[in-house]
């Protein structure tokens, strides 16, 4: 099936994915990992959660850890253009008869709490409080010198609806895989803030959270952050990598949280900001399109991922297998 083409004027203008909440069983441990190995800055925090930035950020989180008794995501948070969008977006969910709920979040002010078709928690807000700039500040720069949130990856039941959904909301597609035989799309990558992708969708039992991403300096970082893990206690959360993916061509190491969610480390992808950039399309049969270079995903990879809460997933229908490693 063909993606679509891309939708420059959407009802509503989203600038960028902007944070997730993780929702942890041990807030102490969780806090530790995200702080101390990958280097996230905490902006604020009580005996209930915990609020981290990264290094260029200005707006006060990108990550919200908070305490329950069971881990799963509890919701995506994306930054509106300005206050008319705001209305706009509620009017546009509100008319595909998915709930709507405005709420005063801590650091944002007005936000619209909602759902995709699917399920997936999602927030919209036009203004979280500013911090003052500690990117320059390199007494604080820690584990993998953590930059700024890039991007999250959902398993989807139906990617193909998933595009369509988000390319009605203005998401472009740079990316996909085929799977040749069906003519369905396995995966796609798209992208509001100019990189390869804010969101991504992965075809398997959904819809879950498969990663978050953030972007650092240099592959050097990751290998730092590796040496960081395996002489701390952390070598057995080291999932995959390091390589380079063919899509998106970027430098990757993912590895899993306390709690099991997946945090992606990433950089060196590429500009999309052109809006008459074509899509690439790779086949599932090319190897390359998951690793450029380095091991085979192991079937983890492919099958475990974070639950949202109160969405109960589902089997997709599109059975078709990429590689995996032995």
């Amino acid at each position: 099936m063909p993606v679509p083409a891309p939708n420059l004027y959407p009802p509503f203008n989203i600038v960028r994915l902007s944070h997730v909440e993780y929702r942890v069983k041990d807030l102490a441990a969780s806090r530790k990992f995200y702080v101390e190995i990958l280097g996230l800055q905490v902006t604020e925090e009580d005996e209930n959660r915990v609020y981290l930035r990264a290094m260029e950020e200005r707006g006060h989180h990108c990550i919200v850890l908070v305490q329950a008794e069971k881990a799963d995501v509890g919701v995506l948070g994306f930054k509106l253009y300005d206050e008319p969008d705001l209305d706009n977006a509620a009017e546009f969910f509100a008319a595909k008869g998915l709930p709507i709920e405005w709420v005063e979040r801590p650091h944002m002010g007005k936000t619209l709490r909602t759902r995709d078709p699917w399920g997936i928690p999602l927030e919209f807000y036009v203004k979280m409080e500013r911090l003052e700039p500690i990117h320059q500040q390199y007494r604080l720069y820690n584990g993998v010198k953590p930059l700024r949130i890039d991007h999250f990856n959902m398993f989807s039941a139906d990617v193909d609806a998933s595009i369509a959904f988000y390319n009605e909301i203005g998401f472009r597609v740079t990316e996909y895989t085929e799977d040749d035989e069906s003519g369905r799309v396995w995966a796609a990558w798209m992208h509001r803030k100019g990189g390869v992708h804010d969101v991504a969708f992965t075809n398997g039992l959904g819809p879950r959270l498969h990663h978050t991403a953030f972007w650092v300096p240099t592959p050097l970082n990751i290998i730092d952050l590796l040496d960081l893990m395996s002489t701390t206690g952390y070598v057995a959360n080291i999932e995959r990598g390091p390589g380079r993916h063919g899509i998106s061509n970027a430098f990757f190491l993912y590895v899993l949280d306390p709690d099991g969610h997946r945090i992606e480390i990433y950089c060196s992808d590429y500009q999309t900001v052109d809006p008459d950039l074509e899509a690439i399309k790779w086949s599932l049969k090319d190897p390359q399109r998951q690793t450029l270079w380095g091991e085979p995903a192991p079937r983890s990879w492919f099958e475990h991922g974070s639950v949202f809460e109160d969405t109960e997933p589902q089997e997709s229908a599109l059975k078709a297998q990429p590689i995996i490693a032995p």
